[in-house]
């Protein structure tokens, strides 16, 4: 059984920076797209950034040149470095793994439907 356990959430102010860490544990197959969506009270989940096995990663516009998203195979670790935070960027921050395809697609790696395996999740808090 896949389980995936997020860290790394807390309160920072505009301008500073939180490193998130999602270790999986369980059957990970060798091929995968993993990464990271945040869900805002009262708006739709969204996608923010993924990583397949090939190293592509993918990014939500609203994060590039701020959020740098990395992983570790030797530790089944994925992370999320998360710099020049603003409020906007205030949610709960989940990690979420597909499986079913071995790689991420630019046609579908933001559509939450689309992953197996999800975390709790955890929070992120950015005030002005």
């Amino acid at each position: 059984r896949v389980r995936l356990v997020e860290s790394g959430g807390g309160s920072v102010e505009a301008g500073g920076s939180l490193r998130l860490s999602c270790a999986a544990s369980g059957y990970i197959p060798s091929t995968y797209c993993m990464g990271w969506f945040r869900q805002a009270p009262g708006k739709e989940r969204e996608g923010v950034a993924i990583i397949d096995t090939t190293g592509v990663t993918m990014y939500v516009n609203s994060v590039k040149d701020r959020f740098t998203i990395s992983q570790d195979n030797a530790k089944n670790t994925l992370h999320l470095q998360m710099n020049r935070l603003k409020p906007e960027d205030t949610a709960m921050y989940y990690c979420a793994a597909d499986f079913a395809y071995g790689y991420c697609s630019v046609s579908w790696w933001h559509k939450a439907y689309e992953y197996n395996y999800w975390g709790q999740g955890t929070q992120v808090t950015v005030s002005s």
